[in-house]
């Protein structure tokens, strides 16, 4: 098991920046990969970006895209989510999550092992 745990969430003016952070424990040996996800209300949750734990691969939705960056110390066991140029569409529970299994070629959008309990992000205008 992997246990997951959010922070660095809160209330932002549109424009501003955040970082939000998860700090990875347990059979931390078995992650592939994790990645950010997030749900507004009413909504689905969706696919933010992810990256490979052992580095050499990231990925983002087109809407974060130049204004998030995704990172990770292997040696803290945390994952980072830079959150720039912040909308009020970015209003959300953000959840941090891991995958067990290898994909050749990448990271995956989907069918994540792990996750968080959440943190909320809300930004206003």
């Amino acid at each position: 098991q992997v246990q997951l745990v959010e922070s660095g969430g809160g209330l932002v003016q549109a424009g501003g920046s955040l970082r939000l952070s998860c700090a990875a424990s347990g059979r931390t040996f078995s992650i592939y990969a994790m990645g950010w996800f997030r749900q507004a209300p009413g909504k689905e949750r969706e696919f933010v970006a992810a990256t490979k734990w052992s580095g050499g691969s990231t990925d983002y939705a087109d809407s974060v895209k130049g204004r998030f960056t995704i990172s990770r110390d292997n040696a803290k066991n945390t994952l980072y989510l830079q959150m720039n140029s912040l909308k009020p569409e970015d209003t959300a529970v953000y959840y941090c999550s891991a995958d067990r299994d290898p994909l050749r070629g990448g990271v995956r959008k989907t069918g994540y092992d792990y996750w968080g309990q959440g943190t909320q992000v809300t930004v206003s205008s």
